[in-house]
């Protein structure tokens, strides 16, 4: 630290870093900064680069918005400490606040901004050498993500924003590196930043660049083709205009492109005027205008006088009422009337509270929905939902946003999707008054009540016409008398009389007075306001045709709270054109809704007046049927999708489906498959239980069965290990081994990623032993294959080998490459699996030279057979072996293959996390702490994010770690 003019005592030496998890050494030796909180204190004065930093930006850094009233006692509390730990004078009082005084050398980020300051004149001075050496010892600096120990939300903006900065040093470096000509070496480097960042155009046109210049013109434009595709599907825009001009230098074969690097630079590339990286997407998601709202003039008054202004907290707004009442439509409609307000972005989600068919939508599912749509990537979404509550509201700080969430269940369902950041709104409908948000967040309730006589007149009105209510008062007024005023049964009776304008109104209303009865769901309803809706449905639904008719009725009994054309075709047993045209009609008579395009849903009322109709209607043999031909579909194209998306995976045979099932098609596109399986994932969950409930006990093991791959690659272990035990207690009532075997597989694998291994150990010896019994050698290997990793989990490495060996023999027995089934793809992933399973395995025992003999046979045949999925694996173990010989460099490029394989996927997390701990490992032992450190902390965040259970020990690691050097 620098200390007072004059002073001559020997300067102490002291280092400082932020580019990673905040540190202090001092003389060499690190120092313990304490608990969180201090460290925090300590980032945010280290970031002022020796500025002065006043006491209440240091209160809302360290605590946002609402700090505690001892806040201004704890800064001087940590102050304190900090100057006990180091010394009095590196924490300097400032006015009514602090500052550390830190010169060029003690900061890592001050060195960074120095190294990227002379990389720059290096660059404008046309020495590439020079400037590529400056960016990578600027870029060496970083010892993992910024500020990786410290939470909140000061410090996420700041990791942004150093993160914004690394990003622009990597770009020019790798800009570098073209115009030096090590081409082969920018693609490599360039492909896992565009797998990283897709939307990034950066460097997807660097990456345009060096490809091309690789001799790989097709592949240069197969990147352009990808990154239009993805802009449009994601963004809603095409390339900017550096990577179009790229794209037409490439068609036409520009040999400016391909200009000889000069001494010390080459051929620069065209300035770009598209921005530097994509903003964050701003979410436009309210449901359409509605032209035909009336009324409520007293509550949208009452709402506007709560909307936030700018720099002031946020607000939530209840919306409470009786269903059918016009709680999403008032909702709708007053944020559609606002939206100017918030420029940032207007969210919406169906949190389906009340849904009669189907569970509310949790949380983290939720969540995971809104941050998609906020351009956060599935892949990287954190696995519970105080993470991704504090992901959400970090993406919302500093932004002015309105959400809708609409049919809440209870306060709690709702409080993690609240976003905390001034200025913002949050209006939540529900049937439930949702006090405990009113008590402790402070919401602004706003009750619904029926419409009052004129304004159900003048929604009549609107809906078939001034002359034509006019013409009928009488008819008019009993028809608002018998609707009750709800607006939900005078939307259903007017759209009738509007498709039946040749009768007169008197007709629906004397239809309307014979009617009887009313839906259960109305039993909530207040005694004035009680609503006939059945009344109103029954005559809409009496209109449709016959067909038409059926279709409303089977649609309540689909398992999920939407269903796309193949499954609502599937449930009627008829071709999709048709039921194309039913659902057409459906939607004419306002029986069924499309949100989105090709996914069909009801209000839930709808939905279950069509259930009492399913159940008095169908004869209870055809409403079996129906269950079965929802099920078969789900079942069949699931299969169809792991066959895509597990292409190693031995396949359970299936009964034929029943007669009118059709399937998904997915024109053999296995990204097809994984997009599927993640829109369909909780109809599939919620088709497990009903299978099982309805006694179709054998869908229920194998839907389970096809969940299988996709619930464990996506981190949703819990809700594997529920499908499996539902399997499970399926399996026993049926008395199939087969299926039993299956489920405790499943049930293995889930339990051991859990980190419940003894219970996994005990449920795959029982799978092994009834799959042996059954003589069902392909599914017998994948028994011992999935024994050898829990085995491996448990450290039981003597049973993990004789179990690799086995599911090797057997594997070779079922499949001889070389023999007659050589040309069976599947067979041959399996076998190559076995092999490399067994290297890793010697490689455990200390057998690395036995290791890398099963590993490399296990890659020439995926060589050989040209069958590319998968490989990364093996990569993996090679490197496994190639460290453990101490044959380093040899190692870290093949940790690096399996690294590009699994970005590359992106539905690996936990073997990318593996593999760069092990990555990590050689790091160490090469000497190079500050890049094993870079590459343990990316791990952790994977493993965090996933919720392991190694994440501690990991944490461990990294505290162990050397120092990094000055």
């Amino acid at each position: 630290m620098s200390h007072g003019r004059g002073e001559n005592r020997v300067r102490e030496q002291w280092r400082f870093a932020v580019l990673g998890p905040v540190g202090a050494w001092r003389e060499g030796s690190e120092v313990d900064l304490g608990p969180p909180q201090q460290r925090a204190l300590l980032a945010v004065l280290l970031l002022a680069e020796g500025a002065p930093v006043q006491g209440h930006e240091l209160v809302d850094a360290l605590w946002g918005g609402e700090p505690p009233a001892s806040a201004v006692g704890s800064i001087r509390t940590y102050v304190h400490r900090l100057r006990k730990l180091l010394a009095p004078s590196v924490i300097r009082s400032a006015g009514n606040g602090y500052q550390v005084p830190v010169v060029q050398e003690e900061l890592d980020l001050v060195v960074f901004r120095d190294l990227l300051a002379r990389a720059d004149r290096a660059r404008r001075a046309g020495d590439a050498e020079a400037t590529a050496l400056r960016l990578r010892e600027a870029l060496a600096l970083w010892r993992g993500t910024a500020l990786a120990d410290i939470r909140g939300e000061y410090a996420q903006a700041q990791r942004e924003r150093l993160g914004k900065l690394r990003l622009s040093a990597l770009e020019h470096l790798l800009t570098a590196t073209l115009d030096l000509g090590r081409h082969e070496e920018a693609a490599t480097e360039l492909a896992w930043l565009v797998a990283e960042h897709p939307l990034d155009e950066r460097f997807r046109e660097l990456l345009m660049l060096a490809l091309y210049r690789c001799g790989r013109q097709s592949a240069a434009l197969a990147t352009y083709r990808e990154v239009r595709t993805l802009l449009a599907e994601e963004l809603g825009i095409d390339p900017g205009p550096g990577l179009q001009r790229m794209h037409e230098r490439i068609l036409r074969a520009d040999a400016g492109l391909l200009a000889a690097p000069r001494p010390g630079a080459a051929e620069r590339i065209p300035a770009r005027t598209a921005p530097p990286a994509p903003p964050l997407p701003v979410p436009a998601q309210l449901p359409g205008a509605l032209p035909v709202f009336v009324g409520r003039r007293d509550q949208l008054a009452l709402a506007d006088e709560v909307l936030p202004q700018a720099g002031e907290p946020p607000v939530t707004v209840t919306i409470s009422g009786m269903a059918g009442v016009g709680k999403t439509t008032f909702a709708v409609h007053w944020a559609r009337q606002v939206t100017a307000r918030f420029p940032d972005g207007q969210l919406h989600v169906n949190l389906r509270g009340f849904d009669p068919f189907g569970l509310p939508v949790r949380p983290e599912h939720a969540l995971r929905t809104v941050l998609r749509s906020l351009g956060v990537a599935q892949h990287s979404l954190p696995h519970d939902v105080d993470t991704l509550s504090a992901l959400y509201r970090t993406l919302l700080a500093d932004r002015r946003v309105l959400i809708l969430l609409d049919d809440a269940r209870d306060a709690q369902q709702v409080r993690p999707l609240l976003p905390s950041a001034p200025g913002c709104l949050a209006i939540v409908t529900s049937r439930n008054l949702l006090s405990g948000l009113i008590a402790v967040e402070g919401a602004h309730p706003l009750r619904l009540d029926v419409l009052s006589v004129d304004e159900a007149h003048a929604f009549l009105a609107r809906r078939l016409g001034q002359e034509r209510v006019a013409a009928e008062p009488a008819a008019v007024r009993e028809i608002i008398e018998r609707c009750a005023r709800l607006p939900l049964a005078l939307a259903v009776a007017s759209a009738r009389a509007a498709a039946r304008c040749a009768f007169p109104l008197a007709t629906l209303a004397a239809e309307l007075r014979d009617s009887q009865g009313s839906l259960d769901a109305f039993d909530d309803a207040e005694p004035d306001g009680a609503a006939d809706v059945r009344a109103v449905l029954s005559s809409s639904y009496h209109d449709l045709t016959p067909a038409a008719a059926r279709l409303f009725r089977l649609l309540s009994l689909h398992p999920g709270p939407d269903t796309s054309l193949p499954a609502a075709a599937s449930l009627i047993g008829l071709p999709p054109a048709d039921t194309r045209q039913l659902l057409g009609e459906l939607l004419r008579a306002h029986l069924v809704d499309e949100p989105v395009a090709g996914r069909y849903s009801s209000h839930d009322l709808l939905r279950a007046y069509g259930s009492e109709l399913a159940r008095t209607t169908e004869p209870p043999a055809e409403h079996r049927a129906t269950l079965r031909r929802a099920l078969d579909h789900y079942l069949h194209s699931a299969r169809e999708a792991v066959a895509l998306h597990s292409p190693e995976r031995s396949l359970i045979p299936l009964a034929p489906a029943a007669a009118g099932v059709r399937a998904e098609e997915f024109a053999g596109a296995s990204a097809k498959a994984v997009a599927w399986f993640a829109a369909e994932q909780s109809v599939l969950r919620a088709a497990v239980e009903q299978a099982a409930a309805h006694g179709f006990d054998v869908h229920a093991w194998q839907l389970a069965w096809a969940l299988d791959i996709h619930l464990n690659r996506s981190g949703l272990w819990r809700d594997a290990e529920a499908v499996h035990l539902t399997a499970l207690d399926a399996a026993r009532r049926l008395g199939d081994p087969i299926a039993r075997a299956h489920a405790h597989s499943g049930l293995a694998k889930a339990l051991t990623t859990l980190g419940r291994v003894d219970e996994a150990r005990a449920h795959i010896e029982r799978s092994v032993e009834l799959f042996t019994a059954s003589g069902d050698l392909r599914a017998c290997a994948e028994s011992h294959h999935v024994l050898c990793w829990v085995a491996e989990c448990q450290g039981d490495l003597e049973s993990a080998l004789g179990a690799a060996q086995r599911s090797l023999a057997i594997r070779r027995a079922v499949h001889d490459p070389e023999g007659p089934g050589s040309d069976d793809e599947r067979g041959s992933r399996a076998t190559a699996g076995a092999l490399n399973a067994l290297g890793w395995i010697h490689g455990l025992l200390g057998q690395h030279e036995e290791a890398l003999d099963h590993c490399r046979q296990a890659l020439a045949l995926h060589e050989e057979r040209g069958l590319g999925y998968g490989v990364w694996h093996i990569w993996n173990s090679i490197g496994s072996a190639h460290h453990h010989l101490g044959q380093y460099d040899e190692a870290v490029a093949s940790f690096r293959k399996a690294l590009a394989g699994y970005r590359q996927t992106g539905c690996l997390p936990i073997a990318e996390a593996g593999t760069l701990r092990r990555l990590g490992d050689t790091y160490v032992s090469m000497g190079r702490a500050g890049a094993a450190r870079a590459e343990w902390t990316a791990a952790l965040a994977i493993l965090e994010r996933l919720g392991h259970a190694d994440a501690e020990t990991l944490r461990a690691d990294l505290r162990r770690l050397p120092a990094p050097g000055p």
